[in-house]
This record gives C-alpha cells, sequence and structure tokens, in this order.
C-alpha cells in the first residue's frame, strides 16, 4: 500500500476531531506504521496534545504553506506517541489571508507534502472547524475525508454541507477524493437521540459509517492536558481501545481495496470478518 492523505474534517466545532486525529495517529504507529500528523488549525490543539509549545515553533505549517521552509525542515518527532508532527499555531490564520490572492492557493500544502509523504504510511491533517482555505488545502492534499460527528439533532445538517465541498473539490481540483468514513464520537448507546441519529447516518451512508465508536471517556478528555495520546496515558481506557480498534479498521478497509485492486482472490471477506467481532465488541 502505498502512501494515503486524510483529513480529518468537520465544519462543527466540539466533535472530537482533534483529539481523533492524534489517537488515531498514535493508534496507527503501534500498529508499526509510519504515521505524520499536520496540524492546520490555527488553535494548535493537535499540537499541544502531542505535547509540543505551539509558541516556540522554529518552523510551522504556516511558514511550510507560505513556501517559507520544505515540510521536511518543520517536521518533529512525537517521541512519546511514536510518530511525526507538522506542527500549527494562529500563524496560520494570518497564512490564510495571505493565500487569498495568490494563484494556486488551494493547491498549496499538496506541492508541499509532495516531498515527504512517500516515507509514511499515513498523513493524517487536522483541518479548521470551518470550511476555509485552510481546510480547502487539505481537502485538495487528501485521498479521503474522515468525518468525527456526534449523533446529535444538527448533525446530518452539518454533515450534507460538508459533502457538498467534497463534491465541489471532487470535480474541480481533486478527482481521487473521497469520504474516507463517519466516525461516530462521544458516544452514548443510553441516549435515545444517539442511537436514532447513528441509524440514519447508517441508513444513508451505510458501510461508509465506521463500524467503531467513540464512547465518551474521561481519559481520553484528560489526555491533551498531559501533552499523550490517550494511549500513552491509559492504555487500557475504552477511549484506548476504541481508537486501536479504528485504526485496525482503516488498515483492513485499505487491504481490501488494495486486494481488490491486485485481483488478490478473497481477502476481503476475512479482513471484513475481523472487523465485524471486534468493532462490535466495542459498541456493547
Amino acid at each position: 500500500m502505498g502512501s494515503r492523505i486524510i483529513a480529518v474534517a468537520n465544519q462543527k466545532g466540539g466533535v472530537g476531531k482533534t483529539t481523533t486525529c492524534v489517537n488515531l495517529a498514535a493508534s496507527l504507529s503501534a500498529t508499526r506504521r509510519r504515521v505524520l500528523l499536520v496540524d492546520m488549525d490555527p488553535q494548535g490543539n493537535a499540537t499541544m496534545g502531542c505535547g509540543v509549545d505551539k509558541h516556540a515553533l522554529e518552523h510551522s505549517a504556516c511558514n511550510v504553506i507560505l513556501g517559507e521552509t520544505g515540510a521536511g525542515n518543520a517536521i518533529v518527532p512525537v517521541e512519546q506517541g511514536g510518530f511525526w508532527l507538522l506542527p500549527g499555531n494562529d500563524d496560520l490564520t494570518a497564512a490564510e489571508v495571505q493565500l487569498v490572492n495568490e494563484i494556486g492557493r488551494e493547491m498549496r500544502l499538496r506541492k508541499a507534502l509532495e516531498s515527504v509523504r512517500r516515507g509514511y504510511d499515513y498523513v493524517i491533517i487536522d483541518c479548521p472547524p470551518s470550511i476555509n482555505m485552510l481546510t480547502i488545502n487539505a481537502l485538495t492534499a487528501a485521498d479521503g475525508v474522515l468525518i468525527p460527528m456526534q449523533c446529535e439533532y444538527y448533525a446530518l445538517e452539518g454533515l450534507s454541507s460538508l459533502k457538498n465541498t467534497v463534491d465541489k473539490i471532487r470535480e474541480t481540483v481533486n478527482p481521487r477524493l473521497e469520504i474516507e468514513g463517519l466516525l461516530r464520537t462521544m458516544y452514548d448507546p443510553r441516549n435515545n437521540l444517539s442511537n436514532e441519529v447513528s441509524a440514519q447516518l447508517i441508513l444513508h451512508f451505510r458501510d461508509k459509517v465506521f463500524r467503531t465508536v467513540i464512547p465518551r471517556n474521561v481519559r481520553l478528555a484528560e489526555a491533551p492536558s498531559f501533552g499523550v495520546p490517550v494511549l500513552l496515558h491509559d492504555r487500557n481506557s475504552r477511549g484506548a481501545l476504541a481508537y486501536l480498534a479504528l485504526a485496525g479498521e482503516m488498515i483492513r478497509r485499505d487491504e481490501v481495496v488494495d486486494a481488490f485492486v491486485n485481483d488478490s482472490g478473497n481477502g476481503a471477506t476475512d479482513a471484513e470478518a475481523v472487523s465485524t467481532g471486534q468493532e462490535h465488541a466495542l459498541e456493547s
């Protein structure tokens, strides 16, 4: 499998987007995949959640997309997580303003990542909680979009807006862009509304909805304040186990696609069987 670039996006804030980026990166790394996390959110929460001081960066994602330095110069190791980080901070807000009048502005991140992506199995991009030029750059660079969402009343409305944006980018600048999957976050199976919205998602998006669900979990909420992924904060917590299951489900999906492309028998059946068993165990 070649490297895959996954943008994690939702224009609604507070849905577990950054939590997903940091913990998915750590979980994929735990499966011995080479992972790069790119922080394109001016809030810099993914950077801080990896234990990197966003106020003391020598180079950042801002410098990279403005062409002031190469991506390789700005990437730093996240030793406690076993992956790599292209850090971001509020300089990205200024970068977005500067890009407004630039030709080919939506292609900046894609071009910047071309020189480094071959060194990684997965590149995960944390997008801002809005559809702006930074998000457009991430979607233009990506192969797939992972959409974390809470199962609540307004969730489906915001989802259709993001889907329209994805469709437009696919039609104009990035024909390979697909929805990687919808991830149900902060999930409480005792909540009737959560179950109803979850059922609606599965009805409309079918196998695009990840089987793995991310539960509400205290350890998951605590981990960013320690500057580590939940896998290092409490590897036996429900949150850590859920993100490990998500990493496994993503890898199996990719293996199924590769098997289909290479016409190599029925590997899909085995992978899906394993996936179903593990993910339903987590949901219960």
